[in-house]
């Protein structure tokens, strides 16, 4: 049976699964005061196209098997550097340094409310590869 979980632990959750698979620059930024389009961004930076799509592979498979959840859309650009995952009350965003930066998603958000990386991080332990 499938785990209830609130947004805010599920982006904790979500930015966790990342870490822990050598994501860049993770940011976990609460929107809900802001924008109906969902409660949180995780946004990430990877090295390369293999990377982008790894990062976004793994985190449906963990989502998968953790909450049994299936992104309710995807999105890519042609050249798969930057992935959308859109969980509903979490859009997931893993992007080459090179999209992060001419998009800059956190410069055009930049009023919500940032999670600071020891807070998600601590609400994510129980999830990590790494901290059993």
């Amino acid at each position: 049976m499938a785990e209830t979980i609130t947004s805010d632990k599920f982006a904790c959750i979500l930015a966790r699964i990342l870490d822990d698979k050598l994501a860049k620059n993770i940011a976990v930024l609460n929107i809900s005061q802001v924008s109906s389009l969902a409660d949180y961004f995780v946004i990430c930076s990877a090295d390369s196209t293999t990377q982008v799509k790894a990062l976004t592979s793994n985190v449906k498979e963990k989502i998968k098997n953790f909450f049994q959840r299936f992104p309710n859309g995807e999105e890519n650009d042609l050249k798969n550097r930057w992935n959308l995952l859109d969980y509903g009350d979490v859009v997931v965003h893993i992007l080459q340094k090179e999209e992060r930066e001419t998009y800059a998603i956190e410069k055009f958000w930049n009023h919500a409310f940032r999670v600071e990386e020891e807070i998600w991080k601590e609400n994510s332990k129980e999830y990590s590869e790494y901290e059993k």
